[in-house]
């Protein structure tokens, strides 16, 4: 089976998308806090992965599912961590993170 370049260009760009939140999420997680972070950005990106995931799901195509399901967890998670109040987020981080 040989990979065409749209297939590996589009590959690319669904792994470097998961991978972007990683940094932000543990960020979050190790230093306990979501300090300068906008609640309306993760909003706005929550709703485009959710479309984005949901158009997938319409037309069947898994490599639009997977990648933006995946990405809308991140968000959804980044996103909760900002909305909860400060201390609850400094005990979900340490639940996930407990020796920081």
């Amino acid at each position: 089976m040989t990979l065409d370049w749209i297939t590996v260009v589009g590959t690319i760009g669904a792994m470097a998308s998961v991978a972007s939140f990683t940094p932000q999420a543990w960020k979050i997680i190790h230093s306990r806090s979501t300090k300068g972070l906008s609640l309306g950005m993760f909003a706005l990106t929550c709703l485009a992965f959710a479309s984005w995931t949901t158009f997938g799901l319409l037309k069947g195509e898994w490599t639009l599912i997977i990648p933006n399901a995946i990405c809308l967890g991140f968000a959804l998670f980044i996103f909760a961590m900002i909305a909860l109040p400060e201390r609850k987020t400094r005990e979900v981080a340490e639940t996930l993170d407990p020796v920081s």
